[in-house]
């Protein structure tokens, strides 16, 4: 192969690495407004006779704001309480509700120890590692003693589905990297892996 060739296919496959996560976001992101901008258009096209594009989506974003808002003060927080209580009276809805609650607050500024530390424990057999989170420690009583324990969260489908292990303290390899790094490893597949670990 000659030199230019060489030279075209590397320009060419770095061209796709770039322009494919470009047009991929703008496409999700496109969609999503699409999505949330049709729900609230009809309700404007009867009100104002024709389109407002775009109206539905700040208002979508207007609803989230206030809802934070509400979230934030005492009443709004009895307020939504009492809508949670009222969600899980519904059948189906209360069997996933809970769950789909508990993942989107760990991720919550308001609860940023929901996920203490990102580490690498054995799983899911011994020699192989698999990055997970703390969410927890605990105390268990053997026979032989105490024992002191974490519980680790490791994603198996992303960050929505994974495995609750609970692992000796000293079985836990720490990794010194913030929450935020370990998310992006695992929603990177691992190639946002650092090249060395522990990082302190």
């Amino acid at each position: 192969m000659s030199r230019l060739e060489n030279w075209l296919k590397s320009r060419f496959i770095a061209g796709i690495f770039f322009t494919v996560p470009v047009f991929a976001t703008g496409w999700i992101l496109w969609k999503v407004w699409a999505f949330v901008d049709d729900i609230f258009a009809p309700m404007y096209m009867r009100m104002f006779g024709f389109p407002v594009p775009g109206l539905g989506f700040f208002t979508a974003i207007a609803v989230i704001l206030i809802m934070g808002a509400l979230a934030r003060n005492i009443v709004g927080r009895r307020v939504l309480a009492w809508g949670d209580r009222l969600l899980l009276k519904v059948p189906i809805y209360r069997r996933l509700y809970p769950s789909v609650k508990m993942l989107i607050d760990s991720f919550s500024p308001e609860r940023r120890s929901a996920f203490r530390a990102v580490v690498l424990v054995e799983h899911p057999r011994q020699g192989e590692y698999a990055f997970g989170f703390v969410t927890s420690e605990l105390t268990i009583d053997t026979p032989e003693g105490k024992r002191e324990m974490v519980t680790v969260f490791v994603p198996t489908n992303n960050l929505y589905l994974g495995d609750i292990t609970v692992v000796s303290r000293v079985d836990v390899i720490a990794t010194g990297l913030p929450v935020e790094e370990g998310l992006r490893i695992i929603l990177s597949a691992g190639t946002a892996t650092p090249p060395r670990l522990p990082r302190f």
